[in-house]
């Protein structure tokens, strides 16, 4: 098998425990409205918010917090429509009115609610845990899990696929690393999605994901 070209392992290990993801794999975000560009640079001070856009206005508030210096990551997919007649590949959102934020605490509380431009801006809750004044907190999604999501996603392949866990028929195993193809580098849960075996990403508090068919030669088992 050919050496993974977008993760890096310890010397002299074969089946490494975990996965260091290049930030160069990843896509930049950019502002379609200026062409502004920001690069994902992990930061210990920095987490993955999650915000909800209403009435299917993340694309503009991804341009507005991408000229402001701030990553932002939508996922999509090519679906096949109908345009003026003609039949065409274009993008929608994978995951409907989310938005995934790289900032601190601070400068995502200034989107959320101190920036009258984004108002049709809030957060997306963590429904699975409590603070103090029994509130729910805001869902940040751990680093690992969210590079590991971008991977799956960031070729906008058209057989993405949002998935609930009860269209997912999982096969017996673990934890599978793609070593080849367009999802080379993700982990995962082998799944037959649609008639098709699949890799089955997870987001916490937000859902499922599928890749593509992938065949059994390009997959690897983890050990964990």
């Amino acid at each position: 098998m050919s050496t993974l070209s977008n993760v890096t392992t310890r010397r002299g290990e074969s089946n490494p425990p975990s996965i260091g993801l290049i930030p160069d794999a990843f896509p930049e975000a950019k502002s379609s409205q200026t062409g502004v560009s920001v690069r994902y640079v992990p930061d210990v001070n920095k987490h993955w918010y999650v915000f909800r856009a209403s009435y299917g206005r993340e694309d503009k508030a991804l341009d507005y917090i991408v000229e402001d210096g701030t990553y932002v990551y939508i996922a999509k997919r090519y679906v096949r429509k109908v345009v003026n007649g003609k039949l065409k590949n274009v993008q929608e959102n994978l995951v409907p009115n989310l938005l995934f934020v790289y900032a601190d605490k601070e400068k995502a509380e200034e989107y959320v609610k101190f920036t009258p431009t984004l108002s049709y801006l809030t957060y997306y809750y963590n429904h699975f845990e409590q603070i103090g004044d029994l509130k729910n907190p805001p869902l940040t999604i751990p680093s690992k899990e969210m590079e590991n999501f971008i991977l799956a996603t960031s070729n906008k392949s058209e057989h993405l696929r949002f998935v609930d866990e009860s269209h997912c028929h999982y096969k017996v195993g673990g934890t599978v690393l793609v070593i080849d193809g367009p999802f080379k580098g993700v982990e995962g849960r082998v799944a037959r999605v649609a008639g098709q075996q699949r890799v089955v990403v997870s987001l916490t508090g937000v859902g499922l994901i599928s890749t593509a068919y992938v065949p059994t030669a390009f997959l690897q088992k983890l050990e964990i």
